[in-house]
Parts: C-alpha cells; structure tokens; sequence
C-alpha cells in the first residue's frame, strides 16, 4: 500500500507491506523490516533487536491528523492515501480556495504534466519531482483551473517551494 504522509512539517511517500506479525515499509527512500505485536496499550514494533513501544491515538483516516507515540515522543502525522484524493469530500474541503502544489524535499523536475490553464480533476498529476532516487508525482487536492505554474522539466526545486496553484 502506497500512502503520502506528513509528518510534522516532513512530507514523503510511505510504502507498507504487512505480512502477518512481519510488516515492510520503505519511508523517504529507507526500507525497514520490523515485527510487530499488539500490546495492552498499543503495539510493540521491533526493528533490528530495538523495541519500540508505540500507540496511535485517533482513527486513521484518509486527510486527516493523527497522533502516533513512540515511546515518549509524540508525533503528529496525516497519512492520505493517493488513490481516493478524487472524493467528494477532499475536493470539497478545497472548494473556494486556491491551493499550492509545494516541493515535499529538495529534487528535481522530471515531468510536467500540466500547462497554465488546464483544467484538473481532484486527484490529478500535476508535476513529478526525483528526490534521493524516487519519483513522486505530486497532485491536486481538488478541482479546479492550473493558474500557475513556477517550474519547468529539469529544473531544481527546494524543499517548500511553490510548484503550481490550483484555483
């Protein structure tokens, strides 16, 4: 399963394979291979001989926040799977505003999919940018015109940077 997530202000993409008490994940370019278990207050993953206690409070849901807790350090993640950035409800909660498409990591552009004026459906390619070896096709949250456009193929990009605006 493919997800985007942000965590903090860090935005990468999550692949996760679950195999039983056996779950493989790769997150921003690094693989992991961890066992996990259920605890009494939540799940004990461990990851080469390392035992991390870990709780998840709130109920995943596409787009919306919630809290995981690594031992003692809390961490606020949004996980949105790509898939269903077409819904209803995700183009909804961007009906009146424009919306930036920004750089999750420093990379380069390999594509652009779109040209100012287009017309894009929630959940559309907007632009992939490669970052430490991955392409990462970014899209948009909602419907709506391309009104501007800040890169080309090739360019460099940073972290944060504008890429398109949706409106």
């Amino acid at each position: 399963m493919k997800l985007d997530a942000t965590i903090s202000d860090y935005h990468t993409e999550i692949q996760i394979r679950d195999e039983g008490e056996r779950v493989f994940a790769a997150v921003g370019g690094r693989a992991y291979e961890l066992d996990a278990h259920e605890s009494a207050d939540g799940f004990l993953l461990t990851h080469n001989g390392t035992v991390f206690n870990c709780r998840v409070e709130g109920r995943p849901k596409s787009g919306y926040p919630i809290e995981i807790i690594v031992g003692t350090i809390q961490f606020a993640v949004t996980l949105t799977d790509p898939k269903r950035l077409s819904s209803a409800a995700s183009a909804s909660a961007h009906s009146g505003d424009a919306v930036r498409i920004i750089a999750p990591m420093p990379g380069k552009v390999v594509r652009v999919l779109v040209a100012v004026g287009s017309q894009v459906e929630a959940g559309a390619g907007i632009v992939v940018v490669e970052a430490m070896k991955m392409q990462n096709e970014m899209k948009s949250p909602k419907a709506g015109t391309v009104i501007g456009l800040n890169i080309q193929t090739g360019a460099t990009v940073n972290g944060g940077d504008v890429l398109a605006v949706i409106e």
